[in-house]
């Protein structure tokens, strides 16, 4: 019997007594009426997660410490450098930032000197961050100069040639910086944008300026004296062409990395990284195998 029927029947038989059956259809007719409960009101309360906001808080400090990478002033520039902090500033199971351990304290001393010298750089702030950039540009020049006189010093005395003191102690020492930079600029940005466009950016400020400018101011000096300017090819064919292998084989390892079981290019499961930094590695050792024999004439050039 359906809920209208018994709804009628209802109405029909008000005046005289009810069989069993009509009793259970009007029971039911009576349930199925729009009625107010035992509890007429709702409260709901909105209460603050601190763990969610603390997972946002960290990352939006890190999106803008990405985005916008500097100071406000030279005191704060100083404070950073003379602080000791926690690698990565990493969080420990209780939510609270870590301390520093003895790795970061040996650490802090051992580079507390280039962390001061760069801290007198302008901050940011400045002229649009174009005072932060010609300093450091003059900086990083001056430090350039001088790892290269400590390098060829160093290779004369021990009787090495020039072309493999600059593959070997040069670029190690220029490229070491990098390096760490890279690192730190992979931990703050999410995409590892930051850290490729620094190893790329670097590489061609050392290239374009380091080679092209001085080879430049080389050139006008001694045409305005007359003569002309001669650069000795020497090694430096069959290195770019041994770097540019090499190269090919590192972007095409980053390639075939951009997918989701490798975690992208720089992260991924712990098997993965080791195998991709040995490559790099061997890479790089391999390199400079071939630099120094070619160097050295036990296999030739071109």
């Amino acid at each position: 019997m359906s809920l209208q029927k018994a709804l009628l029947l209802t109405q029909e038989v008000a005046e005289r007594k009810l069989t069993m059956e009509e009793e259970e259809a009007k029971r039911i007719a009576e349930m199925g009426k729009p009625i107010l409960g035992e509890h007429p009101k709702l409260e709901v309360i909105i209460e603050e997660s601190y763990e969610f906001k603390s997972t946002v808080d960290k990352l939006i400090k890190k999106t803008n410490l990405a985005l916008v990478v500097g100071t406000h002033s030279w005191r704060d520039q100083f404070i950073e450098a003379i602080t000791v902090s926690a690698a990565g500033e990493e969080e420990d199971e209780s939510g609270e930032e870590r301390l520093p351990s003895c790795f970061d304290y040996v650490m802090h001393f051992l580079t507390v000197f280039w962390k001061v010298l760069f801290a007198c750089v302008p901050p940011t702030e400045y002229c649009n961050g174009w005072a932060c950039f010609i300093v450091s540009i003059l900086i990083i020049g001056m430090l350039t100069a001088i790892i290269g006189d400590l390098a060829s010093h160093f290779g004369c005395t021990i009787g090495l040639k020039d072309s493999v003191t600059a593959v070997i102690f040069v670029a190690f020492g220029t490229s070491v910086p990098d390096t760490f930079a890279s690192k730190a600029a992979a931990v703050q940005d999410i995409h590892a944008d930051a850290s490729i466009g620094n190893v790329t950016g670097s590489n061609a400020v050392n290239v374009f300026l380091g080679i092209g400018l001085a080879w430049s101011v080389a050139a006008i000096y001694w045409a305005s004296q007359g003569e002309e300017f001669h650069v000795s090819a020497g090694t430096l064919a069959f290195s770019v062409t041994l770097f540019t292998i090499f190269a090919f084989v590192c972007i095409s390892v980053l390639l075939y990395r951009r997918r989701p079981h490798f975690g992208g290019e720089l992260g991924g499961p712990k098997g993965c990284r080791l195998a991709t930094t040995l490559l790099f590695v061997s890479l790089w050792l391999l390199y400079i195998l071939f630099a120094t024999l070619e160097a050295y004439c036990y296999i030739k050039g071109f």
